[in-house]
């Protein structure tokens, strides 16, 4: 695999922000890493990273990392700390994740996921377990 020059990377990014105003599409705010930070959630899975945060926010949004019981009869999984180890969120800052998804109690978890910024209130949606964050 061919990697690009630091110049070429640069231009590549400017011309992607370019396409990506003229399009319309939500532009990035602080890149970092091989992650992106997004102002805003558009993308089809963010009304359900939504409706998991608001439940997840009316539990408090519990700080151990356990299973819990989600409406429905099923359970969903917080995560307790995040990291953020790649620094694409601001540093600095406390951070929980929650899954999106509700499954059966002890099920595979996927890799969709809201972080919650403890310091500030912010809240994130991560669609692809960490790579990008759209903030809802």
């Amino acid at each position: 695999m061919q990697t690009l020059q630091p110049h070429w990377a640069h231009r590549l990014l400017a011309a992607l922000a370019i396409v990506a105003s003229v399009l319309g599409v939500t532009t990035v705010v602080t890149p970092a890493a091989d992650a992106a930070v997004y102002s805003s959630c558009t993308q089809t899975r963010c009304s359900a990273a939504r409706s998991a945060n608001s439940t997840w926010s009316s539990m408090g949004y519990p700080s151990v990392r356990d299973w819990y019981d989600w409406p429905n009869g099923q359970c969903n999984f917080a995560g307790g700390t995040f990291q953020n180890r790649e620094g694409q969120l601001p540093s600095g800052h406390r951070y929980q994740e929650f899954d999106v998804y509700p499954r059966a109690c002890g099920a595979s978890r996927d890799a969709y996921r809201i972080v919650v910024d403890r310091t500030n209130g912010n809240v994130y949606f991560s669609p692809d377990h960490y790579r990008n964050f759209y903030r809802l």
